[in-house]
């Protein structure tokens, strides 16, 4: 009636948005919730799953769809053509679930592409299908002659596999005058089934009653069970024993030791002789296990441990016990005893590594799960409540509860694979128990790498003094970078920046060893100092790269001769005499196109026996070693002038200075003569040397402002270039026995190609003498230090 109501009321779209609705409730966290009877046949329709779960039916093979039972069993099944959840094979409640109240199976639904987990849960339904059972067809009942109206003798009742309404049972029994059924209700709400004598029997008159016990349960239709009552009336012994209490209560902890005492029963009987003695014994109805258990001493009534006792297994345990006495028609009393066990701290945690997820690469994000952990506590209360710790301290993981008894290992902090490789974890579960128990689990989570380190080098640069001269193709040189990372992200390779291709003719580098090479021979007087940048670059993705400097500097060889300044190698003068001793008449002029010891000069005569000269050993000199009179005016004399420097090998040069010796009118007219025939007088020799002095300064000083403009020049041009030159500065300072002298130079090389003056020195050779101007029989004692 109401649904006809709600579809007059609601149209057809309404209706279909409140079952959807209606389903989604029921659907909650992605859980279905279906009912079936059980015994239902196969083929019996459950639900449409997949309309329920939002899956359209033409995806269901596509998506792979499957379905699996968490218990085992193919109870269900699903038409993959239209979605229905059906029944598959007979479903047996009690078979199942036993006296569970509630009864349900749990089936996992699986698809893929998205993968998605859904959870159903199919509650079995009870049906009527069990009639009540008694354990014994026939059930014997002693009922003494001398017994009171209003006794009462205990029966077994039936029991019922179903479960509700269909268990809950009703007992009759067959009319008769003396016995009346009654039902006692206990402690636990359960029933006590008995019989009451409602009138006193006579054995004489009727020795044995036969009545029929029935059992029917509440279910629709009723089903219903009957056991046979055999009453048999004693003659003699008319009391039974008797405890003082009909239900015994006692509580001790599981941890009991085998053989403990549980309690000491204590029956009476007000019978005399061997009808008050009396034995203890558990009912015929007691489990089988409770005598596995516990022991009953028949003499004394005491109830002791027999096994260790298991909270986990059971929590509480009632022993039905029967007192008897020794008469020739025993009579027996009942009690129960409930034994109740509190639960102590005995089961220690367990842990389950249910998923891990190695390596975990160092750029993971924070709160990115490692692992997930299952811990399982099986005590009660505090004892089973776990808390989960990582060690040591410190690490950069954290432990983060996620459902219950499951937590998940996340990332807590940046990872760096170059400081740790890898991490071994200790999990420690913990319960509250007093004392607590744990339990620990080792994990190794490696750290992948990812290519997050350049290479680098041991310095910013490297100083390298090559010769000049070199072979071509030498190895001058090894440039090395470190990359600490690992596999392909830390091979290195080496190569020039590509800006500097200039280079490419002097230096090459290997791209494995990082090895450097001089390509060709080079000139310390033409190229001073190589500055240029080696890469190193990783095979990473994305690479990364680094950088170092390196300066080459050229050292100088002695590879060149002394040269003597001047258009050839004689030099000629004209001196008059008389003259003084020490008169200076020349002066020879010598470069070296070396550099140092190399450039550093020093003249000697090449016959020490050469008449009345001597030569400045750094000066160049050529002076008279005494006085010269005009008798020896018309002499003409040839000096031979060694010229050497102090590279080692020394290399030398000889200069021929002929001196011509002229009296003063001699000289008179020879000056006249020469100045009538243009001759060269020494006067005008004196204007020409000054002449020749400012014409040198001047070139020299327009020289160095062109240099100076040009270098300037060229710096702002390349200002924003990589380097294409080579700036260096070097400075060297020596000292010798007969003085000091120190050279400084500052050049820079266009690697590009800069022509200089040919033969233009940069150098600047500045001596102090320590001694007095040396004699005529002077020797060069002095080496450089």
């Amino acid at each position: 009636m109401v649904v006809i109501l709600l579809q007059c009321c609601l149209t057809r779209r309404q209706l279909l948005q409140l079952i959807f609705l209606c389903m989604t409730w029921k659907m909650g966290n992605n859980q279905l919730h279906y009912s079936v009877l059980e015994e239902s046949q196969h083929g019996t329709f459950v639900g449409r799953i997949a309309q329920d779960l939002g899956l359209e039916v033409s995806e269901l093979v596509p998506r792979m769809f499957r379905m699996e039972s968490q218990g085992g069993g193919d109870y269900f099944e699903v038409n993959v053509q239209n979605g229905i959840l059906f029944v598959n094979s007979r479903i047996d409640r009690e078979e199942l679930c036993v006296k569970n109240p509630v009864c349900a199976i749990h089936l996992e639904v699986i698809v893929d592409k998205p993968l998605k987990v859904f959870h159903i849960e199919v509650e079995i339904k009870d049906i009527n299908d069990n009639a009540p059972t008694f354990p014994q067809k026939e059930q014997k009942v002693l009922v003494s002659e001398l017994r009171t109206p209003g006794s009462f003798f205990p029966l077994e009742g039936a029991s019922d596999a179903d479960i509700g309404p269909n268990s809950l049972l009703s007992y009759t029994v067959s009319p008769n005058e003396h016995f009346a059924l009654d039902v006692q209700s206990r402690h636990d709400e359960s029933k006590l089934l008995g019989l009451l004598l409602k009138t006193s029997i006579d054995r004489e008159v009727k020795a044995v009653h036969r009545l029929l016990l029935t059992a029917t349960d509440g279910g629709k239709p009723e089903l219903s069970g009957t056991a046979q009552l055999v009453i048999v009336v004693l003659d003699e012994n008319d009391n039974a024993p008797a405890f003082n209490q009909s239900v015994y209560k006692v509580q001790m902890t599981e941890d009991v030791p085998s053989g403990s005492l549980v309690i000491k029963l204590n029956a009476t009987d007000l019978d005399e002789g061997i009808n008050k003695d009396v034995t203890y014994s558990f009912q015929n109805r007691a489990p089988a296990n409770l005598k596995n258990i516990f022991t009953l001493d028949s003499a004394n009534g005491e109830i002791r441990t027999k096994d260790k006792l298991d909270f986990e297994e059971n929590h509480q345990y009632e022993i039905q016990v029967q007192a008897s006495d020794k008469g020739s028609n025993p009579m027996t009393g009942y009690c129960s005893v409930v034994i109740e066990l509190i639960d102590v701290n005995d089961n220690a945690p367990e842990m389950s590594l249910k998923s891990l997820i190695v390596p975990v690469m160092e750029d993971s994000p924070l709160g990115m799960v490692v692992a997930l952990i299952s811990v399982l506590d099986r005590d009660s209360g505090a004892n089973g409540q776990v808390n989960c710790s990582l060690h040591p301290p410190g690490l950069p993981f954290k432990l983060v509860s996620t459902f219950k008894n499951y937590y998940s290992m996340v990332v807590a902090e940046p990872l760096d694979r170059e400081q740790v490789s890898e991490y071994r974890l200790i999990v420690t579960a913990q319960d509250q128990g007093r004392p607590a128990l744990s339990a620990t689990s080792s994990l190794v989570v490696p750290i992948g790498d990812v290519n997050d380190n350049a290479p680098t080098f041991a310095q910013p640069s490297y100083t390298v003094f090559v010769k000049e001269n070199n072979p071509p193709g030498a190895h001058i040189f090894t440039v090395s970078a470190s990359d600490p990372d690992v596999a392909e992200n830390a091979l290195v390779s080496y190569w020039l920046d590509e800006k500097l291709w200039p280079l490419s003719s002097y230096i090459s580098v290997h791209s494995e060893s990082g090895k450097l090479y001089a390509l060709q021979p080079l000139d310390y007087e033409e190229l001073k100092l190589l500055e240029f940048q080696v890469r190193a670059k990783d095979a990473g993705l994305p690479s990364l790269c680094g950088n170092v400097t390196v300066q080459v500097f050229v050292v100088d060889e002695n590879d060149n001769a002394p040269a003597v300044s001047g258009p050839d190698e004689d030099i000629a003068t004209l001196v008059k005499v008389p003259v003084a001793a020490g008169h200076m008449v020349g002066k020879i002029h010598a470069l070296d196109a070396d550099s140092g010891y190399n450039a550093w000069l020093c003249y000697e005569l090449h016959d020490a026996a050469s008449g009345p000269w001597r030569v400045g050993l750094y000066s160049g000199e050529v002076s008279t070693t005494r006085a010269l009179e005009e008798a020896e005016g018309g002499n003409s004399q040839s000096l031979l002038v060694l010229v050497k420097d102090h590279g080692k090998p020394v290399l030398s040069t000889t200069v021929t200075f002929s001196v011509s010796l002229v009296a003063s009118a001699q000289a008179a007219q020879s000056d006249a003569r020469l100045s009538g025939l243009g001759g060269n007088t020494k006067p005008l020799a004196d204007n020409a040397n000054l002449y020749l002095i400012i014409a040198i300064c001047s070139v020299s000083s327009l020289f160095l402002l062109v240099i100076l403009v040009y270098v300037a020049l060229k710096c702002q041009s390349q200002a924003k270039e990589a380097m294409m030159y080579g700036p260096g500065t070097a400075t060297l300072v020596c000292a010798s026995e007969v003085g000091s002298w120190s050279y400084s130079n500052r050049h820079s090389h266009i690697l590009a190609g800069v022509s200089g003056e040919p033969g233009a020195k940069s150098d600047l050779m500045v001596f102090s003498p320590n001694i007095p101007p040396p004699s005529g029989n002077e020797k060069r004692t002095g080496k450089p230090a």
